[in-house]
């Protein structure tokens, strides 16, 4: 059976060389007045403050290299909980990733298995991967250059990756899940996490995603139909007369964790939250995100619907509106309630992605 892949993510033109945001992405809008340079530069040096402040209060709790890290979260986890909801400050973002996933225990475990995997073993999927790596965060100036640095690194972890694990082989869409954390990590920690993410070191495995036919992408699709209907009725009214269903715009919401079309500061935001309490939050958000715009997606017919799904406005795009909202969204119950109730239909799959919050470290095979 030939393996479905996520072919749909189409890189934008690169754009001319210009001005680089802080998290290395070409700037869209180089035009700015001076009147908002002016307030730019204020709430900078308001939020730079803010994040000193942040970053002493993570330090102490996570130790030197995460020494204190398990010990902190076993005596205080709510208040582990509200800072990570908050946001990791960005410079301890990749340590506290490994640290929350699980990933670190795996590197840990394993010594020399990427490397291994890297250079002495070979990879049916390797000419997929060198083909899906331009796709993948094309502004971003790590990736830019053809047999750069990023480029190779995403080359290495991908291989890495589908040789580990060759039932999944490649799918383009792991390539936006590997490129965001080859930006905060290295190759073998990136490695790692990808690993914990889809073998499900801490959180239900999630590697349904990509298998033959996307088993979890339709669980979850289905799950989320569900959702809609049960918390915005008439928006899934609409959607039911309008023939819209979730395959058409939230697909890549969970095939990527919406590291492909989101603004990255808010992704991260969301991968905060994603790494420590699961995939739910995909859910929360997606769910966030139809209630804020509710007024005006109920009045679109099909075709600017389609497109308004696919471009949702900057104010609906703030973190610190949409991450709060989405929180208030409670479904835990219901997400596994939904789930039992789509494997009665569909028959029960392996590691189709229950909320299980039993910890799952994979066996190591590297052939």
């Amino acid at each position: 059976m030939e393996k479905k892949r996520t072919d749909d993510y189409e890189p934008s033109p690169v754009p001319e060389p210009r001005a680089l945001d802080r998290f290395g992405f070409i700037k869209q809008d180089a035009n700015t007045s001076e009147g908002v340079a002016k307030t730019s530069r204020s709430a900078h040096e308001y939020e730079r403050i803010k994040e000193g402040r942040r970053v002493r209060k993570w330090r102490k709790m996570i130790g030197v290299g995460g020494s204190d890290w398990k010990h902190y979260l076993r005596r205080k986890p709510n208040v582990v909980k509200r800072r990570i909801r908050k946001g990791i400050p960005d410079c301890l973002r990749g340590l506290v990733w490994q640290l929350i996933s699980g990933s670190r225990d795996l590197l840990l475990m394993n010594p020399g298995v990427y490397e291994q995997l890297v250079i002495y073993e070979t990879s049916a999927s390797e000419l997929d991967i060198i083909r899906g790596i331009s796709r993948t965060f094309p502004s971003h100036v790590f990736f830019q250059k053809r047999h750069g640095p990023g480029q190779r690194s995403l080359y290495n972890v991908l291989k890495a990756y589908s040789v580990f694990d060759r039932e999944v082989g490649y799918v383009q869409g792991m390539g936006f899940l590997a490129g965001l954390l080859l930006l905060y990590m290295s190759e073998e920690d990136a490695f790692w996490l990808l690993v914990a993410l889809l073998k499900g070191a801490v959180h239900a495995p999630m590697e349904g995603l990509y298998l033959a036919g996307l088993p979890l992408v339709q669980q979850y699709l289905f799950q989320f139909e569900r959702l809609v209907r049960e918390h915005l009725p008439k928006l899934g009214e609409h959607f039911t007369q309008e023939m819209i269903n979730p395959s058409m715009y939230a697909s890549q919401w969970f095939i990527t964790v919406f590291s492909y079309s989101f603004p990255f500061h808010l992704a991260l935001r969301i991968w905060d939250v994603f790494l420590y309490e699961g995939v739910k939050i995909v859910f929360k958000v997606g769910l966030a995100l139809l209630k804020y715009c509710h007024d005006d997606l109920v009045k679109l017919p099909f075709e600017k619907l389609i497109h308004a799904l696919k471009n949702f406005p900057e104010d609906a795009m703030n973190p610190d509106t949409l991450l709060p909202l989405a929180y208030s969204i409670k479904i835990r119950k219901r997400l596994e309630e939904l789930r039992q109730e789509y494997e009665k239909k569909n028959g029960k799959m392996s590691r189709s992605g229950e909320l299980s919050e039993k910890p799952i470290l994979p066996s190591i095979q590297t052939s």
